[in-house]
């Protein structure tokens, strides 16, 4: 099997998804109470901080592949 290039934005986005699934589990289990607009801000949040993460990783990679060819 092909090994995949590592991903850091897709990483922290399903680390956002895997959060914020879990907070409405354990709230709908009663083990904790939420506010709800923590998840309704970590969403968002966490796809912006992906987004961010996704461009820097480009940039690297792309600047990193100039360097080696020449």
């Amino acid at each position: 099997m092909k090994r995949h290039p590592f991903e850091p934005a897709r990483l922290i986005t399903g680390l956002t998804a895997l959060g914020v699934g879990g907070a409405y589990g354990l709230e709908a289990a009663g083990a904790w109470d939420l506010p709800g607009a923590v998840p309704v801000l970590a969403v968002p949040a966490g796809l912006c901080l992906s987004g961010i993460t996704a461009a820097v990783w480009g940039a690297v990679r792309r600047r990193r592949a100039s360097a080696t060819q020449g």
